[in-house]
């Protein structure tokens, strides 16, 4: 058996950026590649050549349909890659969604830029024809010394941790861990008699604020916009965030705990997301299969408008306040939540309403760090509205969540690679798996090769 060899190019000791290089048995195995964000879309990150020959890649595992674990596989492609893609089969149906809604923002930047495109968009459909769907824990073989599973991460529909066996060794890369307080998705699978583990930190040195009253906070926060006239902003992220936030106001009107109020879906990639989780009621919670039985529509209630093109889109602005509206992106990067903030964040009767991570260096950060005054689109702007943040919907496991994953395994553990938060967040679980499990453990700097 040759040695085997782990490269970080992308998730250490940062976010976004996923991208790991596993090479074994003469075979060079991609996990995740994943788009750099929080700034613009072709930022320099972004536009740098793969620190390896993406020719020289036998396979792409995919552990996940968000933009910073699939966003430069076109980019892959146009470099010269043609191997196997594989996903579970939600993940592939997410791709195509997902990185065609980036390619029509990326395009858009690049011309406000006059800048060249990362990729092309044939680049794309080229590479979408590499892909292979799989279920959960389907075995697949690199060669015949290694072979790999999707196990599943509870993190959004389709999410997987990837189970290498290599010779005696069992590696697994967690990609995003769920959180186990998810609104529809049961909780991610326990992983066991793991020697190598490559785990995700955002939350590494947090923990989730709000788990157990989340939907009360967003029912006063609707019930407080109402009676100031004012505008509820949510910038949610297109997969989970919206259809759990959808689900949760549908089931506040349907028992009466909130007064009838509009609701605008204000997201063309949110509302194809949405139908794409109407397709796979196999992977709720059981109390959510359940009550599919006896309503059939989840995502859609009275109040609720989908607003997919520009022209419907604009008339958000003629509805009279109160009124609700879901845009992404869910950092304010871009999207359609920068027009709703350019109007309303100066309105002191409005609220932004946070419910997702917000990256250094994005719009929602700075707001969530209280600025005073922001730029939106060129567009100095007086901050009045009250910023409100609802911790618990987060699609992340916190500190404790994922000290309980890698408890589970801890006694066949060698090591433990942190990756996928910030440098603060990724060596303090770093430095708590050293402590508490006596386990070798490290944050990997970009670019940084091991042999295991």
């Amino acid at each position: 058996m040759n040695t085997i060899h782990l490269s970080f190019y992308g998730g250490a000791q940062e976010v976004t950026g996923s991208c790991y290089l596993l090479e074994a048995a003469d075979k060079k195995i991609l996990i995740d590649c994943g788009l750099f964000q929080g700034y613009r879309f072709a930022d320099e990150k972004n536009r740098k050549p793969f620190p390896f020959h993406a020719k020289e890649i036998d396979a792409l595992i995919v552990t996940h349909a968000h933009i910073d674990h699939i966003g430069r596989i076109p980019k892959l492609y146009k470099e010269g890659f043609r191997g196997i893609i594989y996903a579970m089969h939600a993940t592939a149906n997410l791709m195509g969604v997902m990185l065609e809604d980036a390619y029509m923002l990326m395009k858009k930047e690049s011309m406000y830029h006059k800048e060249d495109l990362l990729y092309e968009e044939s680049d794309l459909k080229k590479a979408l024809q590499l892909v292979h769907p799989l279920e959960y824990y389907e075995k697949s073989n690199i060669t015949d010394a290694v072979s790999f599973e999707l196990l599943n991460a509870g993190h959004i529909l389709g999410s997987s941790f990837v189970r290498f066996e290599i010779g005696k060794k069992i590696i697994v890369f967690t990609g995003d861990v769920g959180s186990s307080s998810s609104v529809l998705l049961p909780p991610h699978d326990a992983v066991n008699d793991v020697n190598i583990l490559i785990v995700e930190s955002a939350y590494g040195n947090r923990a989730h604020k709000h788990v157990g009253d989340k939907s009360l906070m967003l029912e006063r926060a609707i019930e407080d916009i109402v009676r100031m006239k004012g505008v509820l902003m949510i910038p949610v992220f297109a997969t989970e965030r919206t259809q759990d936030i959808l689900f949760e106001i549908n089931s506040m009107l349907e028992f009466r705990r909130i007064p009838p109020v509009p609701v605008f879906l204000d997201s063309p990639l949110a509302i194809r997301v949405t139908e794409v989780f109407k397709q796979h009621p196999e992977f709720y919670l059981d109390d959510v299969k359940n009550l599919l039985k006896k309503h059939k529509h989840l995502f859609d209630f009275k109040h609720l408008t989908f607003t997919e093109t520009k022209e419907e889109s604009k008339k958000i602005n003629d509805a009279p306040a109160p009124k609700v509206i879901l845009a992404g992106s869910g950092m304010m990067t871009g999207g359609r939540i920068l027009h709703h903030a350019l109007r309303y964040l100066s309105d002191p009767s409005s609220i932004l309403l946070i419910v997702g991570w917000q990256a250094a260096g994005s719009l929602g950060r700075r707001l969530l760090d209280k600025a005073k005054e922001v730029k939106v689109r060129g567009s100095l702007v007086e901050v009045r509205a009250e910023t409100r943040v609802i911790d618990g919907y987060s699609a992340h496991a916190d500190a404790s969540e994922l000290k309980e994953l890698i408890r589970g395994t801890k006694d066949s553990l060698e090591k433990v690679f942190v990756v996928q938060g910030e440098q603060a967040s990724a060596m303090s679980l770093a430095q708590e798996v050293k402590d508490y499990f006596g386990v070798w453990a490290s944050a990997p700097e970009f670019g940084e090769k091991y042999e295991l």
